[in-house]
């Protein structure tokens, strides 16, 4: 065996998003090579090429004629025990001379986005110059010439689908906002009325739970190109995760830099929003803007700009985009967490006389403007034909239909251990840290214990009696509830209350 491939084990090791690999400090690779610790690598395992960061082993757990690797090297390369993995320099990548030149001002054209992205798409591109390109795209650093190009590039290196029907539809949210799971909502009831609506939608990078996520508690969503065909010829619509389609897989390996990163570029956003449209062959997409102090989008002047942005790049793409302001003042529905979130959709279909109204309401303004869209509906009949949908039990059925084709429907899991916080006084409820609530909610486990994070029991603007339940956190574990508790109890309080002068504490 040629010293340059070893055999791969698993390691075992979670390094979230970042792949690395173990090598003996004393291997024949390492001392052949000089590669050091900490150092990058390129490594190959059936033409697939993953980018690690090396680290040195100085102990027997691992041989020195073999390599181990992290989850995340594990799930990137597609590896098995014990099948050869090329470790090698990284190549010297031409494409890297444009990001340079746009840290000296030459702006980017077709050809260095193209030729960036397709190099990015392969995982060629280290995190570090990662992180340089989304630095150098912040703030203003895309014009409209740019952020077309990108968009433009992001789709020609990943896959497109063509769904042979018109019109094809599609929403998106912008995110920031706990519980907003109108999608799952959106896609049965525009469904039902026979307009043709495939969802590929994201986990959480840093909520407690992303579409995708509540989607799984109730139904499998890793789903290909194949299988989300088959899924949309009998039902018209799904709801999956994208990674599996590799739609737009540029837009995967920058978002695992960016976000950390939390530098707002309107250019990046856009082209994000509409690579993955494209993409997934979307012609007609509603954008679903939530303003409000602690969403991504802070104020009505921010969202009308982003808008412009957003139909005048999916222009060039042949797409029909509009948006809607939504209020981004509290929380959706009560459930923050994956299943939480599922069972407040679940409870909308199912028209329980508890269910949350302002999900619902979300859901069929979103739900009736695609109607229009899509032709389904008149002009301003849209609203109307969606809450019959939903009211008649037809979006029910559609959603279970989906649900089943997808591979089953699910029960959502229930956490084991709760503890409810209530009101130290009575007052009125004058504002929720959406905030504080979502990162109580993923501090308790979520969204990678499904089972886990907070209900909201309150609504801004509600009078609030003293030991009054303001939210429930659940958890997986002893241990994750009092790391919640104990994270809330060195915060300020996540519903504000104008208190009631005669109460007392």
């Amino acid at each position: 065996m040629a010293f340059d491939r070893l055999p791969a084990r698993r390691a075992g090791i979670d390094t979230y998003q970042q792949p690395v690999a173990y090598l003996r400090a004393d291997s024949a690779v390492c001392l052949a090579e000089g590669f050091e610790a900490q150092a990058q690598v390129e490594l190959i395992v059936r033409g697939r090429h993953v980018l690690a960061i090396l680290h040195h082993v100085r102990s027997d757990w691992l041989r020195r004629d073999e390599i181990a690797l992290s989850e995340a090297a594990w799930a990137m390369l597609g590896a098995a025990e014990g099948e050869d993995v090329e470790v090698r320099h990284p190549p010297q990548l031409a494409s890297l001379a444009y990001l340079r030149g746009k840290v000296h001002g030459i702006r980017f054209d077709d050809v260095a986005l193209h030729a960036l992205m397709a190099d990015v798409s392969q995982g060629r591109v280290s995190d570090i110059h990662l992180a340089s390109f989304v630095t150098v795209c912040a703030g203003g650093g895309l014009d409209l010439t740019e952020t077309v190009a990108l968009t433009r590039a992001m789709v020609d290196v990943g896959e497109r689908i063509d769904w042979g029907v018109a019109p094809v539809m599609d929403k998106h949210c912008i995110g920031g906002l706990p519980g907003n799971r109108t999608t799952l909502l959106v896609v049965p009831i525009v469904a039902a009325c026979g307009a043709v609506m495939p969802k590929t939608s994201s986990r959480a990078i840093t909520s407690a739970a992303g579409t995708a996520d509540a989607m799984e508690t109730l139904a499998p969503i890793g789903l290909d190109v194949a299988a989300m065909r088959r899924v949309v010829e009998r039902e018209g619509g799904c709801i999956v995760g994208g990674s599996a389609a590799r739609i737009s897989p540029a837009d995967d390996m920058l978002i695992r830099v960016e976000r950390p990163l939390n530098l707002d570029s309107e250019g990046l956003l856009v082209a994000s929003i509409l690579s993955k449209k494209v993409g997934a062959g979307a012609q007609r997409v509603l954008i679903d803007l939530p303003v409000g102090p602690q969403t991504k989008v802070r104020t009505a002047a921010a969202a009308e700009a982003l808008s412009r942005s957003l139909v005048a790049v999916g222009a060039e793409f042949g797409l029909q985009v509009r948006s809607v302001l939504s209020d981004g003042f509290q929380p959706v529905g009560r459930g923050i967490g994956p299943a939480l979130e599922a069972l407040d959709v679940m409870a909308v279909l199912r028209r329980e006389p508890d269910a949350p109204a302002d999900l619902r309401d979300r859901a069929l303004v979103l739900a009736g403007l695609l109607l229009e869209m899509a032709g389904k509906a008149a002009s301003g009949a849209g609203l109307a034909l969606a809450r019959s949908v939903l009211d008649d039990g037809r979006a029910l059925a559609k959603f279970i239909a989906i649900c089943e084709a997808q591979g089953g429907l699910r029960v959502p899991p229930r956490a084991p251990h709760t503890h409810v916080l209530c009101a130290p006084v009575a007052g009125q409820a004058t504002a929720i840290d959406t905030r504080l609530a979502a990162r109580a909610a993923k501090l308790a486990g979520a969204p990678r214990d499904p089972s886990a994070g907070a209900v909201m029991h309150v609504r801004v603007g509600e009078r609030i009696a003293a030991g009054q339940p303001l939210f429930t956190l659940h958890a997986g574990s002893v241990g994750a509830l009092q790391y919640a508790l104990g994270f809330l109890r060195a915060q300020p309080p996540v519903v504000h209350l104008a208190v009631d002068p005669f109460s007392t504490p």
